[in-house]
């Protein structure tokens, strides 16, 4: 499976920065109910490895990724925990070696027209725009694409349920990311219903985009 094939799996793809492998568990089995099937597990936390390896094996429906990618180790660290996909922040050299050598779709964050192009000649025609709304969200994605009508972007950074839609509406996304599917009150909380329905509300309003 290519990246681009990864994006199409579902247009919102949850970013989670988890604290513990149960809470893993918890809020993916959760999102899972809601129709969610592709995940971003970010190397944030320490927990982060071992819930991928925990979900990778409790799930085998789902697609786990792994984000904030920033150097070889790390990306072979997440590819041995089971890591289908790989995102970062950016693209840096460091990594391209690596990336060849692995194989593994990766996702890799731009935020100007020059960085999107740089990563095209690499190899990588999907791409993260990010942070999206920080650098000029829908109104640059607009701009982008007659000029850079080849790459396809999944927007990721300040998005929410009240922009997705202006996101996804446009013809070189293929999904949104963020983090409002699973927020840090209802993960504390325990309310794992109150995510699945945040998580079935991010689909229906995505399919009428």
């Amino acid at each position: 499976m290519d990246t681009l094939a990864i994006l199409k799996r579902g247009p919102v793809m949850p970013v989670m920065v988890i604290q513990s492998v149960d809470e893993a568990l918890q809020v993916t089995r959760a999102l899972l109910e809601g129709g969610i099937n592709t995940f971003e597990i970010t190397l944030r936390t320490p927990a982060a490895l071992d819930g991928v390896r925990e979900l990778v094996n409790a799930f085998p429906q789902a697609l786990i990724g792994v984000g904030t990618v920033r150097d070889a180790g790390q990306l072979e660290a997440a590819l041995q925990a089971g890591a289908r996909f790989a995102v970062s922040p950016g693209l840096p050299a460091a990594l391209l070696p690596a990336l060849a050598a692995n194989q593994v779709p990766f996702l890799p964050g731009v935020a100007t027209p020059t960085e999107a192009m740089n990563a095209f000649d690499a190899g990588f025609a999907a791409q993260k725009l990010f942070p999206a709304e920080a650098v000029g969200g829908v109104p640059l994605l607009k701009s982008l694409h007659s000029p850079l009508p080849d790459i396809v972007f999944c927007p990721t950074g300040g998005i929410h349920a009240a922009n997705a839609a202006a996101y996804l509406a446009l013809p070189n996304v293929a999904c949104v990311g963020g983090s409002w599917l699973a927020p840090a009150d209802l993960v504390l909380a325990g309310d794992w219903q109150a995510i699945t329905a945040l998580a079935a509300t991010a689909l229906a309003q995505a399919r009428q985009a």
